[in-house]
């Protein structure tokens, strides 16, 4: 009765790894390179010990601990070991993160995972997977677009490590960064990443300047670099965002389930590059920005690529009128709030 009760769960074992064996692949190398990282860290005292390891990188470090300290003190995000180890990328990406839409709609692909739940991207540690995705992903029809990540979360899972090409960011970018990453830690709702990240990405703005009036003053140098950085992002995010809406005003004019055709395919390269060329002059109508710096090939974005801004920016309005009216610009506040009505994994 045994045997047959254990011959049972076998089958059964095997049956749910051949219907997941995508899933369960895919978590085997993605734990394979996270592993991979994580057993050549390097403790961060061991690092500030070192009189090999250069003094101005050594200060980026210690700037990233205050950061950190200020994150978990000032703002209420949750301590952690994150960011007590180093990594050397020895100038190296590390992480591969794709994209993909449908051809005529600017709505994310998701790819579904057991327990962490639904996401609108997906990562390697590996650039031949990536490109293998990828290509799979293009012959199903879909637009994609492939980028290097510069930082992730293991949600307090792992300690995630300093990465070197952290440390080659201004002050504003560094803390935003930083806190931007240690909120995932703290929030992180199951199936809602447009949430998520767009979280994320207001406490990172809105922490950085904290930060930077904390440390430097409201008037300083870096306070400077980093609200002239911002203005431009702001206002390319929501030339993006409009972007995305418009394209999708033009595919609800192909009907329901349009077969690709050459005339479609033309206005929707009209339009994008449309969107594109007027980057050109997002501020006060100023050159401030050209085409060739981001496209430097000549090739267009395609949906995929407006993805990203809906998945990071489209809430930041929502979340700022919020902060502002109900809780007067008191961060810490507002976030604990935050923590409340949402349940975290």
């Amino acid at each position: 009765m045994i045997k047959k009760i254990l011959l049972a769960l076998l089958a059964v074992v095997l049956l749910l790894g051949i219907w997941q064996w995508e899933v369960i692949s895919y978590a085997f190398l993605q734990a394979k390179g996270q592993i991979g990282i994580l057993m050549q860290v390097e403790q961060v005292e061991d690092v500030l010990g070192d009189k090999a390891f250069p003094d101005s990188l050594k200060a980026r470090i210690r700037l990233i601990q205050e950061i950190k300290k200020f994150g978990v003190d000032s703002l209420g995000l949750t301590p952690s070991d994150n960011y007590t180890t180093f990594y050397n990328q020895h100038g190296r990406p590390l992480i591969w993160l794709i994209t993909a839409s449908e051809r005529y709609k600017v709505a994310p692909h998701q790819w579904h995972f057991p327990i962490v739940g639904t996401f609108p991207y997906k990562g390697y540690f590996d650039s031949t997977r990536a490109v293998l995705e990828e290509k799979s992903l293009i012959e199903k029809g879909l637009d994609t677009d492939i980028g290097e990540v510069s930082a992730w979360s293991t949600l307090g899972y792992l300690k995630d490590p300093i990465l070197s090409g952290m440390l080659r960011r201004r002050d504003g970018s560094l803390a935003n960064l930083i806190l931007h990453e240690l909120t995932h830690g703290t929030l992180f709702v199951k199936n809602n990443l447009e949430l998520n990240e767009n979280l994320a990405s207001f406490v990172g703005d809105q922490g950085a300047i904290r930060f930077l009036t904390y440390k430097y003053g409201r008037e300083s140098e870096q306070m400077r670099i980093y609200e002239h950085a911002k203005r431009y992002n702001d206002a390319y995010s929501q030339h993006m965002l409009r972007g995305a809406g418009r394209l999708d005003s033009l595919y609800n004019t192909f009907g329901h389930q349009p077969k690709p055709n050459r005339q479609r395919d033309s206005l929707k390269t009209k339009l994008i590059t449309d969107i594109i060329s007027d980057t050109d002059t997002l501020l006060s109508g100023k050159r401030t920005f050209t085409n060739k710096n981001r496209w430097p090939d000549g090739k267009l974005p395609n949906n995929a690529y407006f993805i990203s801004y809906l998945t990071y920016k489209s809430r930041q309005d929502t979340f700022r009128q919020e902060f502002e009216q109900k809780f007067g610009g008191d961060l810490k506040r507002y976030l604990n709030y935050l923590k409340g009505k949402y349940p975290s994994l």
